[in-house]
């Protein structure tokens, strides 16, 4: 099984592209496109089939992580934007990243409108031989992300002890 991409909704669709471009390096490989209800389309049918009908329409773009993750952007016609995030909601609650330069996306997170949710934290503090730092960041949108220093294997594998 190979992760293939992620779905996020987001309040204003220029700022997400600009957010997530410009602080966490993804790369634009389907710019701001309009989807609107209907019912003639492949597209329109499954829409309807995931956001019922009534949705009306939506702006969408495709964006990719350097080793190929793909990250749909979403932002629906007519809907509040919400900055509150709900612990309640089953479901996925956030999505982590990969950065050798984890201190200047922590930084431009704060510039372009996001939030940092936590200290840096270490996994292992009482072992320098194991550097893996984490901390939860926010977009502009409240869509929580976790950002890593090393790799998920190297992070919690026995292996890499």
């Amino acid at each position: 099984m190979k992760m293939n991409h992620i779905g996020l909704m987001v309040g204003d669709m220029s700022q997400a592209v600009e957010f997530y471009t410009k602080v966490l390096g993804l790369r634009v490989i389907m710019d701001k496109t309009k989807v609107i209800e209907e019912r003639e389309s492949a597209i329109g049918k499954m829409c309807i089939a995931v956001f019922g009908e009534g949705f009306e329409g939506f702006n969408i773009a495709h964006l990719v992580t350097t080793d190929g993750i793909g990250v749909e952007l979403f932002e629906m016609k007519n809907r509040e934007q919400k900055h509150e995030v709900n612990f309640s909601r089953i479901g996925i609650f956030h999505f982590c990243l990969q950065s050798d330069d984890f201190e200047a996306v922590i930084q431009k997170t704060e510039e372009m409108g996001g939030k940092v949710r936590m200290d840096i934290m270490r996994y292992h503090p009482e072992d320098d031989s194991k550097p893996a730092k984490m901390v939860y960041l926010e977009d502009p949108f409240g869509n929580l992300f976790e950002l890593y220093s090393h790799s998920y294997e190297e992070t919690y594998s026995s292996e890499y002890e």
